[in-house]
């Protein structure tokens, strides 16, 4: 399975955890999905109980997929056969997905057909008690950007590990761990990290198989790849080194060509970046590719960016040790967060490795606190909840740039 799929099918766990253990006398019947398109291509699935509706809606964004990808919906079975948006019912909610028109960079378009998708919904069954919003990873962003820019059409949101932060940062963070990889692992990928061969995106797994070989025979210029990046590795597992670099690469290799065609040019910029943790600093200074951003991608990269203001509940959910989408994005979104308008910021620290890595309870838990501040319905369990996951001394810090 593609890693492109495989991501899809962690964000449907993900958001499956939030309904999957209704409790006695919760249970609704699974009605029938609705599939369809929306207005700008968009592929859209709906889906209502046949009994036992509460009358509220869960409108799901899913994660990144491959620019080489078909458009497609998300994979909505799980890998013990259960049905995702059948999870969603029996817990007495409806539910609501879409493709979004475009797969790799889809930010924009996905806000614009999660709006899509709410309005069909309204139009094709009828408007919803409640609405909320939940989407992981790139689903994350869209969640975070539909409920800063249009709240009149939800009453809460939860987006899950997502560079909610600043997407400039985030475009940093893979650029300079490629960087820091060619340096350290020369002729391992290929040599431009700011233009990628078309016919490359489609022999990532042979270059996974020489990023795992390259960082086995090399432990030291790996150990300083993962030192001079900063990106997130589990300590007790040495393997995750290998994992975290096929994951950030995985998404350098297949995004970066479909980033500069949709931003107008390349994102990246580490002109006067000086990177620190290697056996040399001063010689990796020297020696790593230097690339200035192009000022029509960084000016179109602005639309992409949060701005904190709210007028609804919001509630976020990060692993500490997100190699991916690293929890410093938590931190920046805090810092700029406005809830003077009416709305509320309550983010949710998990401390463990991992993109998207939460437990059933862990989401459960989240989903709940959301209920519970937009509606004023207390779900059970929420205290414990959120006893067990304060804020722990020694979060990661916010980046150096």
């Amino acid at each position: 399975m593609r890693r492109a799929a495989r991501l899809t099918l962690v964000v449907a766990v993900v958001i499956a955890a939030l309904f999957g253990g209704a409790t006695p006398g919760e249970a609704a019947t699974p009605g029938r999905c609705q599939a369809g398109t929306l207005p700008h291509g968009a592929l859209s699935l709906v889906c209502v109980p046949a009994r036992g509706w509460n009358r509220d809606l869960v409108v799901y964004a899913h994660g990144y997929v491959a620019p080489n990808e078909p458009i497609a919906l998300p994979e909505l079975a799980l890998p013990d056969g259960a049905y995702l948006p059948d999870l969603v019912q029996r817990r007495g909610y409806a539910f609501a997905t879409t493709s979004y028109r475009r797969n790799g960079l889809a930010v924009l378009e996905g806000v614009d057909d999660m709006i899509g998708l709410v309005s069909r919904f309204k139009s094709s069954v009828r408007p919803p008690r409640h609405t909320y919003a939940t989407g992981a990873s790139e689903g994350g962003l869209i969640v975070a950007l539909l409920a800063e820019r249009h709240p009149d059409l939800l009453t809460g949101a939860l987006p899950v590990c997502g560079p909610i932060g600043d997407f400039r940062k985030q475009f940093d963070h893979v650029g300079d761990f490629r960087i820091l990889f060619d340096h350290l692992f020369p002729g391992v990928l290929p040599p431009s990290p700011i233009s990628v061969p078309p016919a490359d995106l489609d022999r990532w797994p042979s270059y996974a198989a020489a990023i795992s070989s390259a960082i086995a025979a090399h432990p030291s210029a790996a150990a300083q790849l993962i030192s001079t990046s900063k990106a997130a590795i589990d300590p007790g597992d040495p393997s995750s080194v290998a994992r975290t670099a096929g994951g950030l690469l995985w998404y350098h290799l297949v995004g970066t060509n479909d980033a500069v065609e949709k931003l107008g040019g390349n994102p990246f910029d580490n002109r006067s970046r000086w990177y620190w943790g290697s056996s040399n600093d001063v010689r990796l200074n020297i020696g790593v590719q230097r690339f200035a951003a192009s000022p029509a991608a960084l000016r179109n990269l602005a639309r992409y960016q949060t701005s904190g203001e709210l007028k609804i509940p919001m509630v976020t959910l990060h692993t500490t040790g997100d190699e991916i989408v690293p929890y410093w994005h938590q931190l920046l979104y805090l810092r700029k967060a406005d809830t003077s308008h009416g709305g509320s910021l309550s983010p949710v620290p998990v401390v463990r490795h991992g993109h998207c890595n939460f437990t059933s309870r862990e989401m459960l838990g989240a989903f709940g606190l959301l209920v519970w501040q937009s509606t004023g319905r207390r779900m059970p369990g929420v205290a414990r909840f959120l006893a067990e996951h304060r804020a722990p001394s020694g979060l990661p810090a916010l980046p150096r740039r």
